[in-house]
């Protein structure tokens, strides 16, 4: 379990390992962007100590002005080296309710494709138990139950576009608007899940991994195209690009002559053959 010693974390838990049979690994990531930041990692300790769980923990170097992806990044890889490490089913995270919120409008507000809206989900890896709790039910367990928590001074900085949001932009909604928030995101969900596997079962009909069939793709919408390039990419290792690089690669795998390359991101290449279209990745 992910825990930064905040309310949320602390809260959840506290629920988990009074649960029986459920065996935990505490996994706390020290960003080092605050100066007291071990005070957290401390804290963490002390409780999983008092409840008798195995603590692992990681220091990192990232100093102030870290950019939020940048720390997310970093915070999952260790988490998910922890994961296979300890042998754990999944990572348990203590997301809740606003932060499925505020996570769809930051979303909205970047521009992401149709996965933003419900990108805060529950996965095969990563579990988030609490997206039907709201932060004033954590408060209310967390006094109820006498807890003690960290509170991370970041939170307050505006500059941070999630705290803006929190802050600012979550609490004009009114509580019918946030319910209505939270059907818009429980429908794109569903619709992403079913396109997801319709788009599944058209890769796994291609003829290699790095391949797909120039004919079949080029009569494909382009709207359905663009997803079918963006989940072939993501099935390779590419991640990193952007909604300009995609539709150039999608009208170029459908009009450009035979034989030609083109640069995707980081050295990796799609060439266009006469009858495929052939991912080339770059050496690591």
């Amino acid at each position: 379990m992910a825990v930064s010693g905040g309310i949320d974390s602390v809260v959840l838990l506290d629920m988990l390992r009074k649960l029986p049979g459920v065996k935990l690994v505490v996994a706390h990531y020290d960003h080092g962007i605050r100066s007291d930041s071990h005070l957290d990692r401390q804290h963490v300790a002390n409780l999983a100590k008092t409840y008798g769980l195995p603590f692992v923990y990681h220091e990192g170097k990232h100093g102030p002005g870290t950019s939020e992806a940048v720390a997310r990044d970093t915070r999952y890889q260790f988490l998910h080296r922890v994961r296979k490490a300890s042998g754990a089913r999944a990572i348990v995270t203590a997301h809740h309710h606003d932060d499925q919120l505020e996570t769809a409008i930051l979303n909205l507000m970047r521009g992401t494709g149709r996965k933003g809206l419900s990108s805060l989900q529950s996965t095969d890896t990563v579990v988030r138990p609490l997206l039907h709790l709201t932060k004033h039910q954590l408060h209310t367990y967390a006094f109820n139950n006498k807890l003690a928590w960290r509170e991370d001074s970041t939170n307050s900085d505006e500059a941070y576009l999630r705290n803006y949001v929190r802050r600012r932009v979550l609490p004009k909604f009114t509580m019918a608007q946030r319910r209505q928030l939270h059907e818009l995101i429980t429908h794109a969900a569903e619709l992403n899940a079913q396109l997801d596997t319709q788009i599944v079962n058209y890769l796994h009909c291609q003829p290699h991994v790095h391949q797909l069939h120039r004919r079949s793709f080029g009569r494909l919408p382009h709207s359905v195209a663009r997803e079918v390039m963006a989940s072939w990419l993501r099935h390779a290792g590419i991640r990193q690009f952007d909604r300009p690089t995609l539709e150039r690669l999608v009208v170029a795998a459908k009009t450009a002559r035979p034989g030609a390359s083109i640069d995707i991101v980081k050295g990796h290449r799609l060439l266009t053959l006469k009858d495929s279209l052939a991912l080339k990745l770059a050496e690591r």
